[in-house]
């Protein structure tokens, strides 16, 4: 028997990037093809598919809401991996560092009027509770991903929000040592769990973690309830600004160009999914309709009775208004 010497050659590349003809990239190396549950759909974890696990995968994975031929085919538009985001997110920490390092010399705190004080502590340091929640989404999210390169873009977004869960964390105890009689550290939870301001996010992200299907959750944490939050974010350290508070301003700028990075990746995943299935716009237009309303609800909520926010909350709507358009929404 005679074998041909040109299917004995040792493929020079990992099978699934042979095709490609080329030498594959670090990042196409390391993120593609990785999920070995996806490897028998039927049966998610090489186990019967009758158990319990096997048919939460099989429910809100392989029949999520919505649908592409092939899921590998996704590529993140900045090509993240864990190498490159790390070394990108201790530049933007050593920048948030120093702007910390640089207001507590400055006594920035000190100089703040107790009028604005008492707004942060009731809008601004209960929004760890918030982020919290989208972290906790996200990671969700990684569990169920359809392919190694949509999880990890969560995962890295994931990780976008524990870095600014922990910097509110930071903050509230900064401003507890300067503002001790203004409840930092004591009176979040009650803001978040009480507070008429607090009550639309609540909603939001409330029924956001409760919608099990992958596509339906992702498209309402990243197509509304962080937009949502992101402009929220970005208008209230505006609104800071007028008070005399740079630092929450210059933070919630900082905070912003995760947040950029994350509607990068959200646009190229959309516009992949409809490209591939044109039925799904007609599916996100439907989601577009009953989750547009709770994020508008929220942002309005949020800025209701807080002193100098004239048109933030109008403007914060129209940013995310204007990012649901890019992406055919709206």
């Amino acid at each position: 028997m005679t074998t041909d010497a040109a299917s004995l050659k040792p493929l020079r590349t990992w099978s699934h990037l042979a095709k490609n003809r080329r030498r594959p990239t670090e990042y196409e190396v390391v993120s593609t093809d990785l999920l070995w549950t996806r490897r028998n759909p039927a049966a998610p974890f090489t186990m019967s598919p009758s158990i319990p696990v096997s048919q939460w995968f099989i429910r809100n994975r392989e029949q999520t809401g919505l649908t592409h031929p092939d899921w590998n085919a996704f590529r993140d538009p900045d090509q993240l991996i864990y190498r490159t985001y790390t070394t990108i997110q201790d530049g933007q920490e050593s920048y948030v560092d120093g702007l910390l390092d640089e207001h507590s010399r400055n006594d920035h705190d000190f100089g703040l009027p107790a009028e604005w004080v008492a707004q942060l502590a009731a809008r601004h340091t209960p929004g760890r509770y918030l982020i919290h929640a989208l972290q906790m989404s996200s990671n969700y999210l990684v569990a169920l991903a359809p392919s190694s390169t949509v999880a990890n873009c969560l995962m890295f977004q994931a990780g976008d929000q524990l870095r600014w869960v922990s910097r509110i964390a930071y903050r509230t105890a900064e401003l507890r040592k300067t503002h001790p009689d203004a409840g930092f550290g004591a009176t979040e939870r009650r803001h978040w769990e009480s507070s008429p301001h607090w009550r639309g996010f609540v909603e939001l992200v409330e029924r956001m973690l409760v919608t099990w299907d992958f596509s339906e959750q992702f498209v309402v944490l990243n197509v509304f309830a962080k937009p949502a939050t992101d402009a929220m974010l970005r208008q209230f350290g505006d609104v800071g600004r007028g008070h005399g508070d740079t630092l929450t301003g210059l933070l919630a700028d900082a905070q912003g160009i995760d947040g950029e990075r994350s509607k990068r990746w959200t646009r190229a995943l959309i516009r992949f999914l409809v490209d591939g299935e044109p039925s799904n716009l007609d599916t996100l237009r439907g989601w577009a309709e009953k989750w547009v309303p709770l994020g508008d609800q929220a942002i309005d909520m949020f800025f209701d009775g807080l002193p100098g926010a004239d048109g933030h909350a109008e403007a914060a709507k129209e940013e995310t208004r204007l990012f649901r358009q890019g992406l055919g929404l709206q």
